[in-house]
């Protein structure tokens, strides 16, 4: 069999300005990738590379031409493992750029086999959560606005950004602008062991259903002082990068939060999340602000996730890629009638 691949670099402008704890994103660099098999059949897939773990779309240009010399080598679009193998043995780390590879192959996988990715793994598209859909940091008067628009739209979970001192005003704003939605606040590493405990006591008033990584990733032994303390079920993000740290998270969190492109790709995610189930944690698969050639497969995920926040294309002022429906949040997996990921050229 033989296979051919090419990648281009995408810059997609956000609908708004994203303002985290940490950081303000105006635009989204994504790296998209297509895999060609002999009959003119091709898989698409995408790396969202973040700075905070190392990647850039540069460097992801860097060593893509090296992960895709082994996808021609090995020549066969469902030899996943010995493709991803192959690849660790080229590129170590890089995660986001193996990750638009691993969708890539997924994606012409199934569509070699004539199904969406779900059904090629078994699993129940009637399973899925619903997403939630993120407002992030702004003004006070802005945060309400956009929750208004978001409960407009009809999205009934909403993940709130925090890390400032007007945190319990912010939370407020959102809860008069949304008071039947389902509330999950991200601190993204913001605050001290002992300011989360205390806060968490604050959005537990609010009927926040958990916090997210409220310290920073390089304080293990903090992010455990607030789980044996905290009013709130604890999210591990940015302490849960790789499959190593699951069961380092384990006596540490209630949930473990996944996302393909701290990972490596969708093989790596799946043993991430049966290793946190084993380990008695919850799982949530997350993502960066991604074009829909990466959130499609995401999605696909689902069924196996007891949270999901997927919303990285619906961030985006437009999108060139059209994937799953995502609309107030529903992931309709199986109404696309798409093979593959259902990741295509929007029209």
């Amino acid at each position: 069999m033989i296979l051919t691949a090419e990648f281009e670099r995408v810059e997609l402008t956000l609908e708004h300005p994203f303002t985290i704890s940490r950081s303000t994103q105006e635009t989204a660099e994504n790296v998209v990738v297509k895999i060609t098999d002999g009959g003119g059949m091709t898989g698409v897939g995408a790396a969202a590379p973040s700075r905070h773990y190392g990647e850039t779309a540069g460097t992801v240009e860097a060593v893509l031409p090296d992960l895709l010399d082994v996808v021609e080598r090995v020549g066969d679009p469902h030899a996943f493992d010995r493709i991803e193998r192959r690849m660790r043995e080229r590129v170590e780390r890089n995660p986001a750029a193996r990750c638009a590879v691993s969708i890539a192959l997924h994606d012409l996988a199934a569509k070699r086999l004539g199904v969406p990715l779900y059904r090629m793994w078994g699993l129940n598209a009637d399973d899925c959560p619903t997403s939630s859909f993120t407002i992030g940091l702004d003004t006070t008067e802005r945060v309400r606005e956009k929750t208004e628009e978001a409960v407009d739209a009809g999205y009934e979970v909403l993940k709130i950004k925090l890390g400032t001192d007007r945190d319990e005003e912010l939370v407020e704003a959102v809860r008069d602008a949304a008071p039947e939605a389902t509330l999950r606040v991200d601190a993204n590493e913001a605050w001290t062991p002992r300011e989360a405990v205390r806060k968490s006591e604050m959005l537990a008033d609010h009927d926040v259903e958990f916090v997210e990584q409220p310290v920073p990733a390089s304080d293990p032994e903090g992010l455990s002082f607030v789980y044996e303390r905290s009013a709130l079920p604890v999210a591990a993000d940015e302490s849960c990068v790789t499959l190593a740290d699951v069961p380092r998270i384990a006596d540490r969190a209630d949930i473990a939060n996944i996302k393909l492109m701290k990972c490596g790709g969708l093989r790596e995610a799946t043993r991430m999340i049966h290793t946190a189930k084993a380990h008695g944690l919850e799982v949530m698969l997350g993502c960066m602000v991604e074009t829909n050639a990466a959130i499609a497969a995401a999605c696909h995920l689902a069924p196996l996730l007891d949270y999901a926040d997927l919303d990285g294309s619906l961030l985006l002022e437009s999108d060139p890629y059209a994937g799953v429906d995502l609309s107030e949040g529903t992931i309709r997996l199986g109404e696309s009638g798409h093979t593959g990921t259902g990741a295509r050229l929007s029209e």
